[in-house]
């Protein structure tokens, strides 16, 4: 399909007419731009006029009174406002537009002086037309007039009428009863407010006496609400002062009904087709009349309706089929009174045949034909520019009959505006009609030279509007032939267009359109060129996805390469174009030919078009997306065929969103014990639309339907109405009965109580029935409202038989059924014997011992308990006697041994063994003491590195706290980490002395980062191992020997500070004391130097390194690196004859007891040397 998007596009579709020329009687329709661009006079015609009535609601604004108007020559515009002539020109306070017939009347000023019916001629030298009149109206504020009201007395039963009066004004008109204090009049049966806004009162009562009864008018098309003077009603009662009976107070008399409105027995009614008919009948009489309506010879019409207590008959909308008699009844028990409306139903006027403008050559015959309808039927005149046609300018070929106008053998004077004025008395309608009679030669419209382009094989039209009068003829060549385009491919429409059926490659090239009349010759010429076709390659494909989630479409084509700059790819959802990417909110985002959908809703569903489209072609492929989502909730829920305790619910499913419900879920909701709770019933298949329910009795049931799909589960539906079900005996009778013996002599029954809703009915208890089970003897029974029992004076731990059956007032459950226990547990009453320890490793040994015979149980055995403690470590032959920390460990079941896991090795034990049952344990046996064999060390309580040089690094460590044995000695192993992290190859070194507790390697690499692992040896083998990495020095330093806190910059620049603040004090000390001394404070520090401040003088700084700061290469150095390496004060290598101790975080905890001459030190050189 070829689309008109720019001059040189050829159209795909096109209306097709027959290829004949106009007959030359036939009359046209002369569009405006066809008279411009060929230069043609034009009768006026009036375009555009202000919607009648103009109000003059909001005093604020401006108001245009607006007649546009076209022709050629241009129009000029005059008015008449009231009949007589108006001149917008020649009063400065309206405001006139050029070339224009509207004026705007200003806002300010008196508007009022413009008032009255406007009407617009519009003229030049073909003619003149005329608008429709125009009503401008300056609303008055309405207004009641003041007046004094004098009280209304009446006697109680009378009828009365307060008059309302409302001002005129603007419709609409809504009146209202009210209080001084803004409180509506209540109106029922008695008491009513007529059409005409006047209060009735069939009769009066006590009740009726007030001061201020107040009438109010609102005009909403102004705004405005008025309120009329407030009136007195005074009430006289029938009864006395002197006189209280009864019947004094009730002496209303009672009489027949009778008419307040309307009047008389009959009346007319006459309205025109659309309206509202309103019909009323207002009656007094007591007892208070009823009202009753009737169509006479018909039911009441379908959209009738009563309002206002039955006295207001509504029929909307009326149409002839309301006309006809209606009635009015108002009854009471004492008689009838009636009224009769007769309703028209009439029309305003409306066109059959509108006149028509016309295009005719000289010498036609014209007719103008001017029909309407309407009831009153509507009087038809007529105007030839603007005048009477009586009074218009004589022409002898023009004349009129019936409704139409006849121009015999016209000419070219007969040219003009003709208008037909149709009315009765709803209304009126006006139309102009253009008629011109004139000969011309054919003028073209489609511009010369112009260029079309067409895919191959779909169709192609070539343009030639031409105009003329008379009509011209058209034929159409190619540039090649001097003959008329043929075959069945071509066709010339009567519009003069070629089109081309299934174009080819050959018929591109170049094409002329030939016109002539008898006025003349002529042509234009145009060029065909024929594009490759559009044509999607990569089609969208069907999807189906769940809701939240985000889709996507992809689609791809090719064009003909000429329509670079005028393809687009776009999408539509069910033939409606996706507008993209336009706001921030937008869930769709289009982008080479890739649609997303973000967060896919249901509304998101449907079918997806990929247009591919140039400016003569378009391809396009759909897909179906389908959002999966659960399942509308369903509804029309009914409950049916009722029964004792059962119950019919039928159901409508909802739409299931693209995936199959599968399940229905039943839920329930019972008002008593659990109210606003819903809980599930049953399910049934989701092909079911009902389900028979089985409830429980003296239940008030409300029910709904959940629907389930392979998505989820669904809204649920809304609920039905409540349904109680009769009470009936209980269904069932507890279960999970557990009987339980708290001491020897008690039993103890409990069981699961029924759910209130398992009662069926009132009244629910449970009869408790035991007996021996090893004796025969009868049940022994008991009721209770309770879910427990307690049997009292049992024997020990001996069997019994049990059930518990429940009943209500409506009767007994099912038979229960019967369960087994024992009465209550003691203590067992002896000891395991032949108690044996058997060693398996240094952690784990077997204890075996002799069961307990059954009879001294006396209850059910829970198991065997071992208790055991640890004695001592044998390696601490002080704590000897000494009981640690008990444990124990329970055997269940009947068995004669375990293993007992976790013992510390090297260690010396007791325990002692016991049965146990319900009821506690039993007495224990006798104690057995064991020792557990000797196993490796646990880890080393510390481990640090307290030195580093270049090529040596001080380690020292604390022994276990478990050695688990005696220990050997120590295995210290270390390798190198490169910058990789990779490892160096290991290298051991074995501590023969178990005393040792540092040790110094030396031959080390500098500047190089290394690991250490030590780990505790005994005889049986070594323990866990602990690490610690650091890195030597790029040069020797003094050594330090406290690589704690000491070492952190905080804690140095700290001490630093306090240091110098030390050495001001003691300067200012030793300038206070020796002032007037034999020698100056710079004397005194020149024989007493500081010590410190020399040191910080030292350029030379020593790295540091703890367990939580591993210092690499460049860290920071110790402040006394003035000190020498072997006189460090505090080094430990002064204190290796003492006991060494360590804090869990490495800190050093010994005390210095002082320097000794010999240490037990050892060192290592390079990594292939053996211990000192």
């Amino acid at each position: 399909m070829t689309l008109n998007k720019n001059p040189g596009s050829v159209a795909l579709l096109c209306l097709l007419i027959s290829a004949q020329a106009f007959p030359l009687t036939a009359a046209m329709d002369i569009p405006l731009e066809v008279l411009e661009q060929a230069n043609i006079e034009q009768p006026p015609t009036i375009t555009s006029q202000a919607a009648s009535p103009i109000v003059a609601f909001q005093p604020d604004e401006n108001f245009a009174v607006t007649c546009e108007a076209k022709g050629n020559p241009e129009p000029e515009f005059r008015w008449t406002k009231s009949g007589q002539e108006f001149d917008p020109l020649m009063d400065p306070r309206l405001e006139k537009e050029d070339h224009s017939g509207t004026f705007v009347i200003p806002k300010n000023g008196n508007l009022s002086e413009f008032q009255g019916t406007y009407r617009c001629y519009a003229s030049n030298n073909l003619g003149t037309a005329i608008s429709e009149d125009m009503d401008f109206i300056v609303p008055n504020v309405p207004k009641f007039p003041k007046e004094k009201m004098d009280p209304i007395i009446v006697e109680e039963g009378e009828a009365f009428i307060l008059e309302c009066n409302p001002p005129k004004g603007i419709p609409p008109l809504q009146i209202y009863w009210m209080t001084i204090r803004l409180e509506p009049i209540e109106q029922d049966a008695r008491v009513s407010i007529g059409l005409n806004g006047d209060l009735y009162f069939s009769h009066a009562e006590e009740k009726d006496s007030r001061r201020d009864y107040c009438c109010f008018a609102s005009f909403p098309m102004i705004r405005t609400i008025v309120q009329k003077t407030a009136m007195s009603v005074v009430v006289n009662t029938k009864k006395s002062k002197s006189d209280t009976s009864s019947d004094a107070a009730n002496a209303i008399l009672e009489r027949k009904p009778s008419l307040l409105t309307p009047p008389d027995v009959r009346s007319e009614k006459q309205l025109v087709k659309g309206e509202d008919l309103e019909l009323e009948c207002i009656a007094e009489g007591f007892p208070t009349p009823i009202i009753k309506w009737e169509k006479l010879g018909h039911k009441l019409p379908d959209k009738a309706r009563v309002e206002h207590h039955g006295k207001l008959l509504v029929v909307p909308s009326v149409d002839e089929g309301d006309n006809g008699k209606y009635m009015c009844k108002a009854s009471n028990s004492h008689g009838v009174a009636q009224h009769f409306f007769t309703v028209t139903v009439e029309e305003p006027p409306e066109w059959v045949q509108e006149p028509r403008s016309q295009l005719h050559t000289i010498g036609s015959d014209i007719h103008i034909k001017c029909s309407a309808t309407g009831s009153p039927p509507p009087v038809i005149t007529w105007r030839v520019n603007g005048v009477p046609l009586e009074d218009a300018p004589a022409a002898a070929n023009r004349e009129r009959l019936g409704d139409v106008i006849v121009l015999r053998r016209a000419t070219a004077g007969n040219s003009a505006v003709y208008q037909c004025h149709a009315s009765n008395r709803h209304g009126a309608l006006l139309a102009n009609a253009n008629i011109m009679i004139m000969n011309l030669k054919p003028r073209f419209l489609t511009p010369e030279g112009r260029e079309y382009s067409a895919v191959e094989g779909k169709a192609a039209i070539l343009h030639c509007n031409v105009f003329g009068s008379p009509p011209p003829s058209i034929t159409w060549s190619r540039d090649d032939s001097s003959g008329a385009v043929e075959g069945p491919r071509f066709t010339v429409h009567r519009n003069g267009s070629l089109e081309i059926r299934v174009v080819e490659r050959g018929d591109m090239g170049e094409y002329r359109c030939l016109t002539n009349n008898t006025e003349g010759t002529a042509a234009i010429a145009a060029t065909l060129a024929v594009r490759d076709p559009t044509r999607i390659i990569v089609s969208p494909e069907d999807v189906q996805i769940l809701a939240g989630s985000a889709a996507q479409l992809s689609c791809s084509a090719e064009y003909d390469k000429s329509f670079n700059n005028d393809f687009e790819l776009l999408w539509e959802k069910d033939d409606m174009e996706i507008a993209s990417n336009q706001t921030e909110d937008s869930r769709y985002f289009v982008e080479d030919g890739l649609l997303q959908i973000s967060n896919v809703s249901y509304e998101d569903q449907g079918r997806y078009t990929c247009v591919a489209r140039t400016s003569i072609d378009q391809d396009r492929a759909e897909a179906m997306l389908v959002v999966l989502d659960v399942p509308d909730a369903p509804t029309n829920l009914v409950l049916s065929e009722h029964k004792n305790r059962g119950v019919k619910l039928k159901w409508s499913p909802g739409e299931d969103h693209g995936s199959s419900t599968t399940e229905f879920i039943i839920e329930y909701e019972e008002g008593q014990w659990e109210p606003g709770k819903w809980k599930e019933l049953v399910r049934v298949p989701g092909n079911h639309g009902s389900a028979l329910l089985k409830l429980h009795g003296n239940v008030d049931y409300r029910f709904r339907v959940a629907p389930l799909n392979a998505v989820g589960k669904g809204r649920p539906s809304e609920h039905t109405e409540r349904y109680k079900t009769p009470p009936a005996a209980p269904e069932k009778n507890p279960e999970n009965i557990k009987i339980e013996g708290h001491l020897p002599y008690e039993m103890d029954i409990n069981w699961e109580p029924l759910l209130p809703i398992e009662h069926n009915g009132p009244g629910l208890e449970y009869k408790v029935s035991y007996r021996r089970q090893d004796l025969d003897e009868d049940w022994k029974e008991h009721t209770v409202k309770r879910h427990s029992f307690i049997v009292s004076a049992t024997p020990t731990f001996v069997p019994y038989e049990i059930k518990i059956h429940a009943r209500n007032q409506q009767g007994w459950a099912p038979e229960p059924r019967i369960v087994s226990g024992f009465s209550g547990e003691d203590f067992p009453s002896a000891a395991p014997d032949n108690v044996t320890v058997e060693v398996m490793n240094s952690s784990v040994v077997k204890v075996s011992w002799g069961r307990v015979h059954k009879d001294k149980l006396h209850g059910h055995l829970g198991g065997y308990r071992v208790n055991w403690w640890r004695l001592r470590s044998r390696t601490d032959a002080k704590k000897k006697g000494q009981h640690g920390e008990r444990h124990t460990h329970a055997f269940p079941g009947d068995r004669g041994h375990g293993l007992l896991p976790g013992l510390t090795p090297f260690s010396e034990y007791s325990l002692m063994v016991m049965s146990f049952n319900g009821r506690g344990n039993g007495p224990g046996s006798h104690v057995v003491t064991f020792r557990t064999p000797e196993g490796v060390p646990e880890k080393n309580s510390a481990f640090r590195v307290m030195e580093v040089q270049k090529h040596t690094i001080s380690l020292a460590w604390s022994p276990p706290r478990e050695p688990n044995g005696i220990l050997t000695g120590y295995q210290l192993q270390y390798q190198l980490i490169n910058d990789t992290e990779g490892l160096g190859p290991l290298q051991t070194v074995n501590i023969s002395d178990p005393a040792a507790t540092k040790l110094t390697l030396k031959d080390l690499e500098a500047l190089s980062r290394y690991r250490f692992y030590l780990r505790s040896c005994t005889t049986v083998g070594c323990g866990h191992t602990v690490t610690e990495d650091s890195t030597t020095t790029a040069k020797e330093r003094l050594g330090n020997a406290h690589q704690g806190i000491s070492t952190q910059g905080w804690f140095i620049g700290l001490m630093s500070t306090i240091a110098l603040l030390t050495l001001i004090l003691l300067i200012a000390c030793f300038v206070n004391r020796n002032k007037g001394g034999k020698y100056s404070v710079k004397e005194k520090e020149d024989l007493h130097p500081d010590v410190e401040s020399q040191g910080m003088n030292d350029d030379t700084f020593c790295e540091y390194s703890d367990n939580d700061e591993k210092p690499l290469k460049g860290s920071q150095r110790s402040l006394s690196g003035q000190m020498a390496g072997g006189e460090s004060g505090d080094s430990l290598v002064d204190y290796g004859d003492q006991e060494v101790q360590f804090n869990e975080d490495g800190s050093f905890i010994g005390e210095y007891a002082g320097h000794k001459d010999k240490r037990v030190s050892t060192e290592i050189k390079g990594p292939a040397q053996a211990p000192a």
